[in-house]
């Protein structure tokens, strides 16, 4: 059963609640929590220990994130990280996080070695969990839903990751809407198991959905909530112990979650927090008995850590994304629109992002390019819909500007190009460059190797190649996203039926978007993210996608009657 080891009171009559109650009295009962939690008209959730429009304000009051582990909260390590607020350098930190060590690893260790192969809970061992899960969910998700709780994480989204408001907002509805699909019977309906009739009376064959035990969670900084809650709550449902190990500059914002979890419910120790850098994570992850690690980010660090863990890895990395515009054009305005959200929406930094357009050359003639240069032009750093590149200086933007001009003779900028021209303090470690758009010719990408391989270089940032074919020359287009080396999301403008099946059966990206209004961002919580063509590919959101990367098959074969009439058979 779950119980809360957190010191509120309200907190200690759920934790008494949830050892003598079911899990009606279990819903009831949190349900007068979040009611007086969320109904009063302040500004913060009563659980929240921040302010997030005060963050980077006092030198003297830094607002510093615990690591959990085994259920407590802690802050002890002998160094700190400080996090640079992301939009002006004369500012203090946005907050500080334990910069954990190798040798500070050991409270971690010993957690995750007390869980078993089996997990937490599955099919044959604490079943009530399923159901507690399906609440705790309900309860997350509503709270999310509250007005004050949702601007709270938008607030704390954008103090990290300068976003728009609207981006930071969707992310937190997204993630609000997912919680929602797995409320009441949903979570143990993830492990719903299906039977075979046996050779004979007695025997039946059961398959079932098992948990690997104790796993990890590397997640990135461009969705600081959406993509780590999605991939954590997954891990909780299907009854694995994770440690979750998110990107420094917005851990921030999954302590704040962990925290409303453990408000609707969770038990601290379902989870563990772990601040630190990467090799320290590695390291963790080498020395537990850690069956699975799940990895969103860069295709050089899950490199690393599929070689680390013997393949014991699921990825979402690296996504240099395609959009094809076809021969039929319509509703150019609206094409214009969606392609300019898909290349410089987050300034760039999404693994969804339209790395490169190959545009029908009837849409050049209907005046897209010139559109796509307007749209660009009124985005501003005032409204935060261009905004710091959090992996990128201005410099290595611009030193990949001119090394795509360099390896094509007839390249050009399209617009774009050059350090942000709006008077900002972003810090230097960050990149501050204007939304970029780059031509190149079709038959110079696809003409040696080095053109294509710098061409279709994946960079975090509002940059994208533009390039424009014909009927002829479609081969060609399809040849370069063959050679592609990642294949996450895609988009095929097109209505002509026959044309978005000759594309589709001859590219493999996991998440494509088939239609006028086809787009190649999109994470929402209603379809399958993730990518194709790759043994580790995970996905994120939906059902199948929480039982391929969070649990596996475990079949279970019941034969129970021996034949009255049996007799003896010579031996074989």
């Amino acid at each position: 059963m779950l119980t809360r080891c957190v010191t509120t009171p309200s907190a200690r009559k759920v934790a008494a609640a949830t050892k003598r109650t079911s899990p009606t009295a279990f819903r009831n009962t949190h349900n007068n929590i979040l009611q007086r939690c969320f109904s009063n008209n302040t500004t913060l959730p009563s659980w929240a220990t921040y302010d997030p429009t005060s963050l980077g304000e006092s030198e003297n009051d830094t607002y510093q994130v615990s690591n959990l582990v085994h259920g407590t909260w802690t802050q002890e390590t002998t160094k700190k990280m400080w996090i640079p607020h992301p939009l002006d350098y004369d500012k203090a930190p946005i907050f500080s996080i334990p910069d954990t060590s190798t040798h500070e690893l050991q409270p971690f260790i010993q957690s995750l070695r007390q869980v078993s192969k089996s997990g937490l809970h599955n099919p044959m061992k604490h079943v009530e969990r399923y159901v507690q899960y399906g609440e705790i969910s309900r309860l997350v998700g509503n709270a999310l839903s509250q007005p004050e709780v949702e601007e709270f994480f938008a607030r704390s989204i954008m103090a990290c990751v300068p976003k728009s408001h609207a981006q930071a907002l969707g992310e937190v509805r997204v993630t609000a809407a997912f919680l929602h699909n797995f409320a009441g019977d949903n979570v143990r309906r993830l492990v719903k198991s299906f039977g075979v009739p046996g050779d004979h009376d007695g025997q039946m064959s059961v398959g079932h959905r098992w948990p690997f035990g104790p796993v990890a969670l590397i997640t990135p900084f461009n969705f600081p909530l959406e993509i780590p809650v999605l991939q954590l709550m997954g891990a909780l449902y299907m009854g694995n112990k994770p440690v979750l190990k998110p990107s420094e500059p917005v851990s921030i914002v999954m302590e704040s979650f962990l925290r409303l979890l453990i408000e609707c419910g969770m038990n601290p120790k379902d989870v563990d927090f772990l601040n630190c850098k990467g090799p320290v994570a590695q390291e963790l992850i080498l020395q537990t008995p850690v069956r699975l690690t799940q990895f969103t980010g860069s295709s050089r660090v899950s490199e690393l850590l599929s070689e680390a863990t013997h393949g014991k890895v699921r990825v979402e990395d690296a996504g240099y994304d395609w959009k094809i515009l076809g021969p039929d054009v319509s509703n150019v305005d609206y094409v214009a629109w969606q392609c300019d959200q898909d290349a410089y929406a987050t300034s760039g930094q999404k693994c969804s992002a339209q790395s490169i357009v190959f545009v029908h050359e009837n849409w050049e003639q209907a005046g897209l390019l010139d559109k796509l240069k307007e749209n660009a032009s009124k985005r501003t750093l005032t409204d935060l819909s261009i905004g710091p590149v959090l992996t990128h200086t201005t410099q290595d933007f611009l030193h990949h500007t001119e090394r795509v001009l360099s390896v094509a003779p007839n390249a050009r900028i399209l617009f774009g190009g050059k350090e942000l021209q709006e008077p900002h303090k972003i810090p230097t470690k960050y990149g501050a460059v204007e939304p970029t758009a780059v031509h190149v010719p079709l038959e110079e990408i696809m003409a040696t190797e080095e053109a294509f391989q710098t061409c279709a270089k994946e960079i975090f940032a509002p940059f994208q190649i533009v390039t424009t074919y014909t009927d002829d020359t479609l081969p060609l287009v399809l040849e370069a996203c063959e050679r592609m080396s990642h294949h996450l999301t895609a988009a095929i403008v097109s209505n002509d039926v026959q044309f978005q099946n000759l594309v589709l059966g001859h590219t493999v990206n996991g998440t494509t978007y088939v239609g006028n209004r086809a787009r190649t961002t999109g994470a929402p919580q209603n379809h399958w993210f993730g990518p194709a063509g790759d043994p580790r590919g995970a996905g994120i959101g939906t059902p199948e996608a929480i039982q391929l990367v969070w649990s596996c098959h475990r079949e279970i074969i019941h034969d129970t009657m021996i034949p009255q009439d049996w007799t003896q058979p010579k031996a074989t």
